[in-house]
């Protein structure tokens, strides 16, 4: 079965220049799949323009006459642009035109867009942001990133079991390893919330590791980390900041004199292979996870590269058919629970 995603062409620092490109860029490594480019249609046929015929016939282009700022509020999206390239992305999930789509676009729009219009899955209360990080040992799947700032204990079942199934559909990984990210490993850590989510996690049937602490995310030490939004969101940023802090060291101590300029080209192969292997733009697309449907978040400043990769995200898990996996799953706790 190929598998259609539509694509929000205008969200993003850069819109169609960047996000037409890559999507054609996905195409040409992917037989089994179709594109749904969504926004200005003069914009986007500028671009197409520059399309081998061996693709056009996997290309539909549909026209949206508005856009979401990426500083709008998501309120203002929701209301009053019901037909911006986000919203009408998100529609063609909901009626079944596309299997899955992907945005650069605002994210508190986003997720209000997609929430509104897709609704929760059964027995989910909250989506969650989920995306992949490098570690160590290959890469972990963190959530929530910054989607719910307050959660219950239920909440954070929810996202270990919707992590967990992600993994275990994309990654063809049986019985992935979930941990709750805490201030200590020990039982007794942690707020009651905490402590009484790793309850919930531990007689719920999935491979409950148990807590994990800051650095065991990038370890590896479990293939899936719960915690609520703000906790996840502060992680991310400051994991990007302390990235950034290296470069910039990186460069300077390279750049000192002479002597440090002739030893970074001796180094330049192991610096080359070190910035590949832990290149960003590899791990691009963040899933809106709970939701009656695919829609991956890609980095608002995405480049070609990496725009693609998000592409990809969504191709992959609308194909695993991750959603009614989640559903069973959630289904059979509740259950069990009664």
């Amino acid at each position: 079965m190929d598998v259609t995603v539509a694509v929000d062409c205008m969200g993003g620092d850069h819109g169609p220049h960047v996000t037409v490109p890559a999507a054609l860029d996905f195409l040409r490594r992917r037989e089994d799949v179709n594109i749904v480019l969504v926004g200005f249609q003069d914009e986007i046929n500028a671009e197409l323009r520059k399309v081998r015929g061996d693709l056009v016939a996997r290309i539909t282009v549909q026209h949206a006459s508005e856009t979401v700022g990426m500083d709008e509020a998501p309120a203002s999206a929701l209301r009053g642009k019901k037909d911006s390239s986000m919203r009408v992305a998100v529609n063609l999930v909901k009626d079944g035109t596309a299997h899955a789509c992907v945005s650069a676009g605002n994210t508190g729009a986003l997720m209000a867009i997609s929430r509104f219009v897709l609704k929760t899955l059964p027995d989910i209360e909250r989506p969650a942001i989920c995306s992949v990080l490098p570690t160590m040992t290959g890469r972990t799947y963190m959530l929530d990133l910054g989607a719910n700032v307050d959660c219950t204990a239920e909440h954070l079942l929810q996202f270990g079991v919707m992590g967990a199934t992600l993994v275990s559909a994309v990654e063809n990984k049986e019985r992935p390893t979930v941990g709750l990210l805490n201030i200590g490993e020990e039982e007794i850590k942690g707020s009651e919330v905490v402590k009484h989510a790793a309850e919930l996690l531990r007689t719920s049937g999935l491979n409950f590791y148990g807590n994990v602490e800051g650095d065991d995310i990038y370890k590896g030490t479990t293939d899936v980390v719960v915690c609520d939004g703000f906790v996840g969101n502060v992680t991310l940023k400051a994991s990007e900041g302390i990235a950034r802090m290296f470069s910039t060291y990186l460069r300077e101590e390279f750049n000192r004199n002479l002597l440090t300029r002739a030893a970074s080209l001796a180094a330049l192969p192991v610096l080359n292979a070190f910035k590949r292997r832990l290149d960003p733009r590899n791990y691009n697309g963040a899933t809106l996870l709970g939701l009656r449907g695919i829609v991956v978040k890609s980095h608002g400043s995405a480049d070609r590269m990496s725009f693609r990769i998000a592409t990809g995200r969504a191709a992959d898990e609308a194909r695993s058919g991750v959603l009614g996996k989640i559903t069973e799953r959630m289904s059979s706790i509740q259950e069990n629970a009664a």
